[in-house]
């Protein structure tokens, strides 16, 4: 008798760390159907020329071992395969790693801050290993800017019962590019809290992932972009169920404004037959500000088993809603000061979820520029 065959997931595509495994995609492949690639400057096709340079500092603790590593170090890939063609060229491509590890039940009170920056505006690889070790607790930013051409895989290896907290900044110049995956691994009761604020460049497409080994474990993925005129600005989102009693939750909201103005949000949840016990939701909010802006977004739940505590969806784009600005307006508040108070509001609640005061600040800044500029 053969063995039982399992119903296969259809959100989920291959993984492998061959570059011939991914033919070049054409634009009408599902994964790249939003994507422009004539912006990619080649990160796709092989075309792209290493011209550029990323700078990469790290500010840490003591305790905190930050190692940069060839290739052939045996901790990069060991959670990630790449899962589409810029992602395994990426893979193939980068010449050195930075290796970031917390030992073992350390808890780190100041945030490890991972400054990226872009010099020279041409193309360039990288790739980012963050290890906590069991029971460890640990604060990341990756703070990019500058001007490259960029494509990275980063790898977040989460112990049991260790939390990691991971705040990611696409702070580009305008003709920046900047093409990344963000895979957190998971293990028993292990919690991962992830913010990413997506407002510069002239194309991000940022694609985090989740997976599980252990139960118990626990991932919040919160997002937040603004996106102006001629911008694309695109979030890929995987947690895939694989064990028990696990939770998920994500919410990533944005804004739009300005001619050409292209935010894509795609979500996808796999809950496998062995993954009984998940409680997972996800949300996505689009407010469209002015008119020629466009925001795609997708959620998608695939649900193998019966036995789940909770899994739920929602997606709304629109614009903004005149009855709160006139609520405003009767009592006295200019129209565009009560546009401005309506769209912080709208922010508000989750850029209180930023866990470095700093960057909270910083956000809250970046915001007021948009909504003045």
């Amino acid at each position: 008798m053969g063995l039982e065959s399992k119903p296969l997931s259809t959100l989920r595509g291959k993984a492998s760390y061959e570059l011939a495994d991914f033919p070049v995609p054409t634009g009408r492949e599902e994964t790249w159907r939003f994507t422009p690639l004539s912006r990619l400057r080649g990160l796709h096709d092989g075309t792209a020329v290493v011209s550029g340079n990323v700078v990469v500092h790290v500010d840490a603790a003591p305790e905190v071992s930050v190692e940069t590593v060839g290739r052939d170090d045996p901790r990069i890939g060991k959670a990630y395969a790449p899962t589409d063609r810029v992602s395994v060229q990426a893979f193939t491509s980068f010449e050195k790693a930075t290796v970031i590890t917390v030992p073992k039940e350390a808890v780190i009170t100041s945030p490890i801050v991972v400054n990226l920056r872009g010099e020279g505006g041409g193309a360039v690889y990288g790739h980012t290993v963050v290890v906590l070790a069991p029971l460890a607790e640990a604060v990341v930013v990756l703070d990019h800017q500058g001007s490259a051409v960029y494509a990275d895989n980063v790898e977040f290896v989460v112990g049991d019962g260790a939390t990691l907290k991971v705040v990611s900044l696409q702070d580009w110049a305008d003709d920046a590019v900047h093409v990344s995956q963000h895979h957190a691994h998971l293990g028993r009761d292990a919690t991962f809290k992830s913010f990413v604020v997506t407002m510069g460049g002239d194309l991000v497409r940022l694609s985090p992932s989740v997976s599980y080994t252990g139960r118990g474990a626990d991932a919040e993925l919160n997002g937040l972009y603004f996106v102006d005129a001629g911008q694309h600005i695109e979030h890929r989102l995987l947690v895939d169920h694989t064990v028990p009693d696990c939770r998920s939750n994500v919410d990533y909201r944005g804004a739009l404004q300005g001619e050409d103005a292209h935010a894509v949000w795609i979500g996808d949840v796999i809950i496998r037959v062995e993954a009984t016990g998940t409680d997972t939701y996800e949300l996505n909010r689009n407010l469209i500000l002015t008119d020629g802006a466009r925001a795609d977004s997708v959620p998608n739940l695939e649900i193998l088993t019966g036995e789940v505590a909770g899994a739920g969806h929602a997606s709304a784009s629109g614009r903004l809603d005149d009855e709160h600005t006139f609520y405003l307006q009767a009592r006295g508040i200019p129209y565009d000061e009560a546009r401005r108070l309506v769209i912080r509001g709208y922010f508000a609640q989750l850029i209180q979820k930023i866990e470095v005061g700093e960057i909270r600040d910083r956000v809250l800044a970046a915001v007021e520029a948009e909504l003045n500029s």
